[in-house]
């Protein structure tokens, strides 16, 4: 991916939001609360948010059967909504991509399982892809978290992140983030964006250590890793086993050694992933990677102009 994706105009008050069930089934009335309490995030940056019914609808562990999910998606390219909120991740958004899926030139935003869509929209050239909190975690970040969000949709400047550097030396490329569960199981596909010269942030959840390292060990096999100028590593969370044994590899040691020799920067601990402060993060914008003082900067000096509204 030599050249940045040009995302869509920003937002404005007015705007409307479509709602997105993509994956697991939004259930309870604690789910319920969640989602009420993003929605209202979102309207008071002055959004105008439609309430499709998609609490209870259920099939299996799914959030409907596969045409009702992906109606949520084409549902949003007929009315014009300028943004898709994914509600919840869980597992089922992958099942979509099986039949022909035009995804909208407009802002998509999740994590998670809804990687593989936002992955899917980018490898067909759009923007917009923005990796970041679900309609039900929305209210749980923290200020400066739902603010970056807000910026980003509205087209003001983004901070840096910091994070703790590993593996010294600068980087700059398109971004790229993800769970890396998620991406792993989109090698090999036509969803898969060009990951040349690309700054890849990866996150997971639930993942002992041994399952992480299958999965990068997948990734250098087929020379995913060695195309990257650089590597970003999020939150991991609940994935390290604190091994009392000798023969175990903890997290940190795992991410380490299978990292460390590709000969890029390398930045650990960064804000993002399955934890409150899950800082967005615009998919095919410029990025810098800063190995030795552990910074990520989206560089707006190098964005492609918004598409026309």
């Amino acid at each position: 991916m030599s050249q940045v994706i040009r995302q869509p105009s920003p937002l404005r008050p007015g705007d409307r939001v479509q709602l997105v069930a993509a994956s697991s089934a939004l259930l309870g009335e604690d789910a319920l609360a969640r989602l009420e309490a993003g929605i209202a995030v979102l309207e008071g940056w002055g959004l105008e948010v439609e309430r499709t019914p998609l609490h209870g609808r259920q099939w299996g562990y799914l959030a409907g059967q596969d045409q009702e999910r992906r109606g949520d998606l084409e549902a949003a390219a007929r009315r014009g909504a300028e943004l898709l909120a994914c509600v919840r991740g869980g597992w089922g958004a992958a099942r979509l991509l099986e039949a022909p899926l035009a995804l909208p030139a407009r802002w998509l935003l999740g994590f998670s399982d809804v990687t593989s869509l936002l992955w899917a929209q980018l490898a067909q050239g759009q923007g917009g892809a923005i990796h970041g909190p679900l309609l039900t975690t929305l209210a749980a970040e923290p200020a400066w978290s739902q603010e970056r969000l807000r910026c980003l949709l509205f087209g003001e400047p983004l901070g840096d992140l910091q994070g703790e550097g590993w593996c010294g030396g600068s980087a700059a490329g398109p971004l790229l983030a993800a769970n890396l569960t998620v991406a792993t199981h989109l090698l090999g596909t036509p969803y898969l964006p060009d990951l040349r010269g690309a700054i890849l942030v990866l996150e997971d959840v639930g993942e002992a250590p041994y399952r992480i390292e299958r999965m990068l060990t997948h990734w250098r096999l087929g020379g995913g890793l060695q195309q990257l100028a650089g590597i970003g590593l999020g939150q991991f969370t609940d994935c390290d086993e604190n091994p009392a044994e000798a023969d175990r590899f903890s997290l940190e040691q795992v991410l380490r050694e299978r990292t460390s020799d590709l000969g890029i920067p390398v930045v650990s601990n960064l804000p993002m992933g399955h934890v409150a402060g899950n800082a967005a993060l615009p998919l095919g914008a410029w990025a810098e990677l800063d190995g030795s003082s552990g910074q990520l900067r989206i560089s707006s000096a190098k964005q492609a102009p918004p598409l026309p509204r």
